[in-house]
């Protein structure tokens, strides 16, 4: 009676990896927290580059009046990362879990910045900022930033941009990397997540 479950998790284990599975089926987890724990892990398999992974969130079939509280808000999750430029998509691996297709790096850079309204929002140059304001950053990890930001600027049909607005560009590059690693990625990290996101922007332009 207990085989079939079993042998899907076996299935699941093979095709996605214990290191691309994340459960947040717990009858102690609020939505809020399950929202919490999934954005931040979704986040950094993005910058690991896993490409697909699983969210576990069951049924609800615990919940107080059996409401699947957990799932829905994941779901709800899943359709605001899709719009970030983290998640390409996503669908119902069972009743009880997501399989999702992670987005490139490049998306994730290229998705426009939310207005309060919900609305996309270009660069400002009444923004901007230099790279004084990523203090601590060794060199290299700054050119790689700022290459990376020039190629996101012409992306958007910017060119010649001048340095305050690379700069701008540079230090919303780092948020987003420092968001998806937790807050403090290390410079090897980082270096990482910029190399591979330059390849996809030179693969993309070649």
């Amino acid at each position: 009676m207990h085989r079939r479950p079993i042998v899907k998790a076996a299935f699941d284990q093979a095709r996605f990896g214990a290191t691309r599975i994340l459960n947040v089926r717990d009858p102690l987890l609020s939505g809020a927290e399950a929202v919490r724990r999934a954005d931040g892990w979704i986040r950094a398999k993005q910058v690991e580059r896993a490409e697909e992974v699983l969210v576990i969130t069951g049924r609800g079939a615990g919940s107080p009046g059996q409401e699947p509280v957990v799932r829905e808000a994941v779901r709800k999750l899943l359709g605001r990362l899709r719009r970030q430029g983290v998640v390409a998509e996503f669908r119902e691996h069972t009743p009880g879990s997501f399989a999702v297709r992670l987005a490139s790096l490049r998306a994730m850079f290229e998705a426009p910045p939310r207005t309060r309204d919900g609305g996309a929002s270009r660069p400002s140059r009444r923004a901007a900022r230099t790279p004084a304001t990523l203090p601590g950053l060794e060199p290299e990890t700054l050119a790689l930033l700022r290459r990376l930001a020039i190629h996101s600027l012409d992306s958007l049909g910017i060119a010649a941009p001048d340095e305050a607005f690379i700069g701008n560009e540079m230090a919303r590059k780092f948020s987003l990397l420092a968001r998806a690693a937790g807050g403090q990625p290390s410079e090897d990290m980082l270096r990482t997540a910029l190399h591979h996101a330059l390849l996809e922007y030179e693969d993309g332009d070649a």
